[in-house]
């Protein structure tokens, strides 16, 4: 679906940002020039201005202005200065889409003194490749046509999945902040085939497609992730000495212990947030 008319602001323009302009644009949701951008880093900016054929902004209050959807890409320590200095520019008729973890709803609706609308999300990395998981906030308090702006937008750089916003810590983890475990994984897959004798070059692009490989199989086949792990064990093979020696080191421990503490500290942030 086109959204032609639709102007979409964009406040920051760092990977997250950027990744999400290159997918509308990608993705046809609106058109280039319709897109508006404001960047501390004028610089910066005017590099994806004359990349991409977005417009320019001179300042946050100027995307207020100019734009239907406003999505603030910054830092969540910075976003309520940001927000709080846009405030009184707001519409009823505007959207704001957030992007920042650990900032609720009605934190984000007491910031812009709930002079418009506003839809929470949780982005990831591979938005960068068109390849990002979005978690977005249920909220009957917004209007459909909304929702379903945002959810075009989200889906032009990859999938999008409905939750709730007391789910929001655990999709924080599992989705937001689990790419870079996934990288950590690689870099340590290829150390152990460099170990081994292979170039460091061929260890990460083996290790990166099997990674790759392994997810796409979960996705396409629908089935249990034990299920095909079982299918690559076996008995008595290379497989399943590995996969002992993964438990055997508390693999699977290690990895929930990860989500439970990122969880928690998206959930410590979102208190701070509240108690500021």
């Amino acid at each position: 679906m086109s959204y032609q008319n639709t102007t979409i602001g964009f406040i920051g323009a760092g990977n997250m940002g950027t990744a999400m302009i290159r997918g509308i644009i990608n993705g046809k949701i609106t058109k280039p020039n319709m897109i508006i951008v404001f960047d501390t880093d004028y610089e910066k900016a005017a590099e994806l201005s004359q990349e991409l054929g977005i417009t320019i902004a001179t300042s946050a209050s100027e995307v207020v202005k100019s734009c239907n959807i406003i999505v603030p890409a910054v830092k969540p320590m910075v976003l309520k200065d940001v927000l709080s200095e846009i405030a009184d520019y707001v519409k009823p008729e505007q959207l704001i889409l957030s992007i920042a973890a650990g900032v609720s709803i009605a934190e984000l609706r007491d910031y812009i003194k709930n002079r418009c609308h506003v839809i929470r999300t949780m982005p990831n990395a591979p938005a960068l490749v068109g390849k990002g998981m979005t978690a977005i906030c249920e909220d009957t308090s917004v209007p459909e046509e909304f929702f379903s702006l945002a959810i075009h937008i989200l889906e032009s750089f990859g999938n999008v999945e409905l939750i709730k916003e007391s789910q929001i810590h655990a999709a924080t983890a599992i989705s937001g902040s689990s790419p870079a475990y996934g990288f950590l994984f690689i870099e340590a897959l290829a150390d152990g085939g460099v170990k081994m004798g292979l170039s460091r070059e061929k260890s990460y692009k083996m290790a990166a497609q099997a990674l790759a490989g392994a997810a796409e199989m979960v996705i396409r086949t629908g089935k249990h992730p034990g299920e095909l792990k079982d299918m690559v064990c076996s008995p008595g093979g290379t497989t399943i000495e590995a996969v002992s020696a993964l438990e055997y080191n508390g693999f699977r421990g290690a990895i929930i212990k990860s989500i439970q503490v990122c969880a928690q500290k998206s959930i410590e942030m979102e208190k701070k947030g509240k108690q500021n």
